[in-house]
Order: C-alpha cells, then sequence, then structure tokens
C-alpha cells in the first residue's frame, strides 16, 4: 500500500469554551498545574509563574490574552502547557506558559482533516478551525510571545 498523505502530529489543548489545536514539536513539557502568585501591577494576561528548569516562566492565561476573562483551572483538572517559542526573540524567551482547563489530548491529523471556519478572531487567535467536527482555534503564538517580552521589560 502506497500512501503519500502528510500528516502531523497535533495536541488538542482545553480552554475556557473552547480548544486550541497546535502541533505537537510546539510543546516542550506538559506539567501539573502550580504556578506562584503573579502579584501586584502585572498584566492581566498573567496567572503567575513557573519553575521550570532552572526558569521562571510566565503563566499565560489565554482567555485572558484573547480579551476574555482569565481562568483558573479548578478541581486539579488543568495543566501548563510549555511551549517552545518561534519569534525573533526566542533567545531572550525560549519558552512561555500556558494554563489549560484540562488534558491536553494527542491527534494525528492530515491536511485534509483540517477546514478552516470563518470567525472573528482575538488578538491572540490566528484561525479557527474543524477538525473531525469538532472546533478548534490556532493560536497566534507569536502574539503571545510579544506579550511575555513585553512584560520582561
Amino acid at each position: 500500500m502506497n500512501d503519500n498523505s502528510q500528516s502531523l502530529s497535533c495536541v488538542m489543548i482545553p480552554m475556557s469554551g473552547r480548544q486550541l489545536l497546535l502541533p505537537n514539536v510546539s510543546i516542550a513539557e506538559v506539567v501539573d498545574y502550580a504556578s506562584a502568585d503573579a502579584g501586584a501591577n502585572t498584566p492581566e494576561w498573567l496567572v503567575g509563574y513557573l519553575d521550570w528548569r532552572g526558569l521562571q516562566l510566565p503563566v499565560i492565561s489565554y482567555d485572558a490574552a484573547n480579551g476574555g476573562a482569565l481562568t483558573v483551572p479548578g478541581d486539579n483538572r488543568g495543566r501548563i502547557v510549555v511551549l517552545n517559542t518561534i519569534g525573533d526573540h526566542h533567545n531572550e524567551v525560549p519558552f512561555m506558559a500556558l494554563v489549560t482547563q484540562g488534558i491536553p489530548s494527542q491527534a494525528r491529523l492530515a491536511e485534509d482533516q483540517v477546514r478552516k471556519l470563518e470567525g472573528e478572531p482575538g488578538p491572540a487567535d490566528l484561525m479557527q478551525v474543524e477538525v473531525e467536527g469538532e472546533h478548534a482555534w490556532i493560536p497566534n503564538l507569536e502574539f503571545l510571545e510579544s506579550l511575555v517580552v513585553k512584560s520582561r521589560h
């Protein structure tokens, strides 16, 4: 059998009221939810900080970064997804972290399984897609990375 279709390992990440779709390679690690308090006078999207491999990573609430409310997971359901950064500031900020509302799940997708949908994206969204009947958002990682860079200055 000769199968030339390309598939990509992806991860579906539950957020508040939506899920994100990211390629597996963008994720460095998924850890249990635990973060130090953000403190006073911090950006609305900042949940706190994660001590990860000797680094203090800002933990981003995707919902708050996208113009919604900051939501913190309850009942031990949440995780923190550590992401590899991809933008111009990768040397300065090699990783960032997102808080989830549940456990991310693996998916192996071919290009024809993902269909772009019309939707009004928020600042943290690239586009809305449909994946085998489920709606998901592809996040704008460069926007999230820019938030982290600005917060450091």
